[in-house]
């Protein structure tokens, strides 16, 4: 059974129970069920500012539609507004986290993101990226796999390069 391609929670759940009535584990039909969503909501056209300002655009083209007013039926809710600021595009490209302030190591340290830096970003971003995993593991042969060919393009002294070696990356 095709899965519904919808941002909508009821459609989630209903993804989920498919996909684990398929036989596949809760997780990964978690997994399965979260990428749909997060592919529908991309197909949607940007989310909630980007509805707002599309919305704003036809109004002054002469569409005749009225802005809906705060607390309306059918208006965005002050919860949707903090769910869409956190996936929002930043100023300036992105967070802002700076070695002076204690947000990132120098190349000459290891490169990466302190505790302090990770705090930020998952505060500003509703991330939640955890710290290196330099022992071994999934997360640590997932990381060297993906940076190993951007390391190798990049010349010493790179932050690629210093985060390879703090990760204990094979060959690094």
């Amino acid at each position: 059974m095709p899965l519904t391609k919808s941002k909508s929670q009821k459609a989630f759940q209903a993804n989920v129970k498919a996909e684990i009535a398929a036989g596949k584990p809760q997780k990964q039909a978690v997994a399965i069920a979260y990428d749909v969503q997060r592919r529908a909501k991309k197909a949607d056209g940007g989310g909630l500012y980007a509805n707002i300002h599309a919305k704003q655009e036809r109004i002054k083209h002469g569409s005749g539609e009225k802005m809906r007013k705060p607390g309306a039926p059918g208006a965005p809710t002050a919860q949707a507004f903090r769910e869409s600021a956190k996936t929002a595009k930043h100023k300036d490209g992105g967070v802002s986290l700076a070695v002076g302030r204690g947000e990132k190591l120098p190349a000459e340290k290891g490169a990466g993101l302190t505790a302090k830096g990770r705090a930020k970003y998952n505060r500003e971003t509703g991330s939640n990226l955890k710290p290196p995993q330099p022992q071994g593991g999934s997360r640590r042969d997932s990381f060297c796999a993906r940076m190993g060919p951007v390391a190798e393009k990049s010349e010493k002294g790179s932050r690629a390069r210093a985060s390879m070696k703090r990760w204990n990356c094979p060959g690094w």
